[in-house]
């Protein structure tokens, strides 16, 4: 294992070596890991160049790793917590109007699933939490608390469940006996409506619907991608690594229109202008993905899906031309 894979105990950031290649950190420059979790990238990043780096995570438990490795990196390394939607604001608090590169890596980290009382994780049983920072409606409010056919929206939504319907149903006939408080009373509740699929476990798709909802993960992916156009320079570069589908089609959409690649409307009709001039550079054609033996090694890396840009010099986007 190289030094720039040393991570903290119980986590191996996805995809670091092709993260790094594709970021190109160089001398004197500013990068934002958006997603710290347990400083991977970050490490990776002040091994590579004698950079800056601002680490941002929404979770409070991010601090102490964040720490330790500022211990060994001084203050080429300093630590935000809040959610990289904000980033805007959270690096203008510190000064920082541009920077080179902003890596990001979509969804919950290995220390929160791991941790029980996070109520992540159906294969542990704790509190039916899931919220990412400290404050906010946990999922035990979600499933205790909306109407069936809002729990219906949202678990097929999110989770793209086709079963949706019939475990909101479940979920409302259980509360009505007693509130639904914990991982395995739910995760319980979903195996006895949905049949499992190969080694899926039975609950896993309405554990993801009520997580996205409630870290407000689309809407936060899609406020991260427009502030760091924002915020790049010329030559900078915007590196998202995603896990399933909804998250990889919002970066998708949002690569494709902000480099005027964007599609015509039908087979029948030519291709139109782009609304203005592109403001992305695609860095590759289309998703890069893991290797076999990262794969073998870190099963969470299976269904990662990484896309990275190079920003222009044209203006941002207005928010309303966002695709």
């Amino acid at each position: 294992m190289t030094a720039g894979a040393r991570q903290a105990p119980g986590h191996e950031p996805v995809m670091l070596g092709e993260v790094v290649t594709a970021l190109a950190p160089r001398d004197g420059a500013v990068y934002v890991d958006a997603t710290f979790g347990g400083g991977g990238y970050s490490r990776a990043i002040l091994e590579a160049a004698r950079c800056r780096v601002v680490g941002i995570d929404r979770d409070p438990a991010a601090r102490p790793r964040a720490e330790a490795l500022a211990a060994e990196f001084g203050d080429r390394l300093e630590f935000v917590e809040g959610c990289f939607g904000d980033m805007e604001r959270l690096l203008g608090a510190l000064g920082i109007e541009a920077i080179d590169g902003v890596a990001f890596d979509f969804g919950v980290s290995s220390f929160q699933i791991d941790q029980a009382e996070r109520g992540f994780s159906f294969s542990k049983d704790g509190p039916l939490d899931m919220r990412m920072g400290a404050d906010g409606p946990t999922a035990a409010d979600i499933v205790n608390e909306l109407s069936e056919g809002e729990l219906a929206d949202i678990i097929y939504r999110y989770g793209e469940e086709r079963r949706s319907r019939a475990v909101a149903r479940a979920i409302v006939a259980s509360r009505a006996e007693a509130p639904i408080r914990t991982t395995r009373a739910l995760a319980a509740l979903v195996a006895r409506v949905v049949r499992k699929s190969g080694d899926i476990h039975p609950a896993t798709r309405t554990f993801q619907s009520l997580r996205i909802h409630v870290n407000d993960e689309l809407g936060e992916i899609e406020r991260g991608l427009a502030a760091a156009e924002r915020l790049l320079r010329p030559g900078g570069r915007l590196v998202v690594v995603g896990f399933h589908s909804l998250e990889d089609r919002i970066v998708k959409r949002f690569l494709i229109a902000r480099a005027g690649l964007a599609g015509r409307p039908s087979r029948h009709q030519p291709d139109l202008p782009p609304a203005q001039a592109p403001s992305f550079e695609l860095l590759h054609g289309g998703v890069t993905k893991p290797g076999a033996g990262e794969t073998a090694r870190n099963p969470r890396a299976r269904s990662a899906r990484l896309r990275a840009a190079v920003r222009t010099s044209a203006p941002s986007w207005p928010l309303e031309d966002a695709a």
